[in-house]
């Protein structure tokens, strides 16, 4: 039963009890905040002009499901670490949800699991998912939060199944193990750059687990920066012939070995080089903003798919996310 009209998507729609009961209750959940505050923070026309062109016209058959509607429930299924039917699924259950996306059931149902699983795939040829990433950074930059003068480079190890149980009978051969510390890793590596103040992610390297950190920082250099930020695993990356070859000054404030520390003798001199390391490490720890919201908000700490090209797509798209987080005011939690 109707109670009245409201408008969705530009349309007119009967408001039924269920809608009304949902905007007459007291509390706002995190989940609503979380995805208002996305809501106008993400640039949409911007994204969206990155895709239409590529998008289904609809001449043919049944007409494709809106751009827009797809694009936010792909960003959902990212936010939220859902599998294609879990989305299909979660946006059947929750209104917030539905809200978000553009939903309304009483005009469309959700997007079917295989249709969410098509739009995925449109997004990966051609370097899509690399040019939404590319997209978000200027629309942050007129917010004044991309300041290129220092630099963080830092990677992650995300873990990958490492068992042979499936229908290869074999592990990713894309993906490879490293030791870190004294524990075996089986998986990949996100290599990225972030800005020194404003913590954003400008460049996304990815490599198998075994792949040095020190070989891909060149490749994570914009060029304008004077200062580069790293920790261990970038030690004698100045002397590297790719970044000789840049021909300017850098200054490299490269985290020290604890070895290295741990062999100066007690006293003052080992006390200050401590104190010397703990300012490095202050500024260093910006670089892990962006890994946090990747693995703890949008609880991406194993990948999804096998080999580096499709998880290399999601990464892409993850750290863009990940940015519209940082830029964001107030700061958001899931």
């Amino acid at each position: 039963m109707a109670t009245g009209s409201f408008y969705f998507g530009g349309m007119p729609h009967q408001t039924t009890f269920a809608h009304a009961e949902f905007a007459a209750k007291k509390k706002t959940t995190r989940r609503e905040m979380f995805l208002a505050q996305l809501e106008e923070a993400v640039p949409w026309a911007k994204l969206l002009a990155v895709i239409e062109p590529h998008y289904p016209k609809g001449a043919r058959g049944r007409p494709p499901i809106g751009l827009e509607r797809m694009l936010r429930s792909h960003f959902l299924q990212q936010w939220y670490a859902l599998a294609d039917a879990a989305l299909e699924d979660a946006l059947y259950d929750s209104q917030a949800l539905q809200r978000f996306a553009r939903i309304d059931l009483q005009a469309e149902g959700v997007p079917a699991a295989t249709t969410l699983l098509n739009f995925r795939h449109l997004l990966e040829p051609h370097g899509r998912c690399k040019a939404l990433f590319t997209a978000i950074n200027p629309d942050l930059a007129t917010r004044g939060l991309l300041l290129r003068a220092g630099t963080l480079v830092a990677a992650t190890l995300i873990a990958a199944a490492s068992s042979t149980k499936n229908q290869k009978q074999e592990r990713d051969p894309e993906m490879h193990q490293t030791k870190k510390g004294n524990q075996w890793c089986f998986g990949m590596k996100a290599h990225i750059r972030a800005d020194r103040d404003s913590k954003l992610v400008h460049t996304v390297v990815v490599t198998a687990a075994n792949v040095a950190d020190v070989t891909k920082t060149a490749e994570l250099l914009h060029g304008d920066e004077t200062q580069v930020h790293a920790d261990a695993g970038d030690t004698g990356g100045a002397k590297r012939a790719e970044i000789v070859a840049l021909g300017r000054k850098i200054d490299w404030p490269i985290a020290a070995k604890r070895g290295g520390i741990r062999a100066r003798a007690e006293g003052a001199e080992q006390e200050a080089r401590k104190a010397a390391e703990k300012a490095k490490a202050s500024v260093r720890a910006f670089v892990e903003h962006p890994f946090h919201i990747v693995k703890n908000l949008f609880r991406h700490r194993k990948v999804r798919y096998r080999g580096l090209a499709k998880n290399g797509h999601q990464l892409y798209i993850l750290f863009g996310l990940a940015n519209v987080v940082i830029g964001a005011r107030p700061r958001v939690t899931a």
